[in-house]
């Protein structure tokens, strides 16, 4: 099928796709470019603005369709309050004036804070962005973008983007999302009937 013709391709042949397909969306496009003015530290675009952003392309959806927000994460290990992270997202409320969605801002310095209490579970301590990643309920959400100094995508990827690429949603039993898993997967698959979730 089509919209399965990068599956099982090598790294490097997905890695390049990737990049093609999301830094052509318009929505992507203006996400990273809103990211790199506020230039928050170790700053990272992540999740469903990506990898849903590429399932319109390979399944010829509009762009957009599907996605709730975009997130954004940054890491700030300075100042752990909540009112130093409500500082940021309302200095960058006016950058992200025009854009369609909403835009989730998170410090992941400080998601082992509130995590316990709005979960139930203990989270890690991370020790950067990226980290953070890695620890979605679901392996094909663990995608991130940047830029680097260099203005070069640095994408951020812990499971690789196969996953992405053959529309199968995979469970990340780094903690217990079991419940997290399912629901995104019963999401998506609504919007893209092409997927498949395995089960946890």
């Amino acid at each position: 099928m089509d919209h399965l013709r990068y599956s099982g391709l090598s790294c490097e042949t997905q890695r390049a796709a990737f990049l093609d397909i999301v830094l052509a969306d318009p929505l992507v496009r203006e996400a990273l470019a809103g990211a790199r003015r506020l230039a928050l530290p170790d700053w990272l675009v992540v999740s469903g603005v990506l990898y849903n952003s590429v399932w319109n392309h390979l399944a010829g959806k509009p762009s957009g369709y599907g996605i709730k927000d975009v997130d954004l994460f940054y890491f700030d290990d300075t100042d752990l309050s909540y009112e130093a992270e409500d500082r940021v997202i309302a200095g960058a409320a006016p950058v992200f004036a025009g854009l369609p969605l909403p835009v989730e801002i998170r410090n992941q310095a400080r998601v082992h804070l509130w995590y316990p209490r709005k979960f139930g579970q203990p989270c890690p301590r991370y020790t950067n962005a990226s980290e953070s990643v890695g620890y979605f309920a679901s392996k094909t959400h663990a995608v991130g973008l940047r830029f680097d100094a260099d203005g070069q995508p640095d994408l951020v990827a812990p499971f690789g983007l196969d996953d992405i690429f053959s529309f199968r949603i995979t469970p990340n039993k780094m903690m217990d999302n079991q419940r997290t898993h399912e629901a995104k997967g019963s999401r998506a698959k609504a919007n893209w009937p092409e997927i498949s979730v395995l089960p946890w």
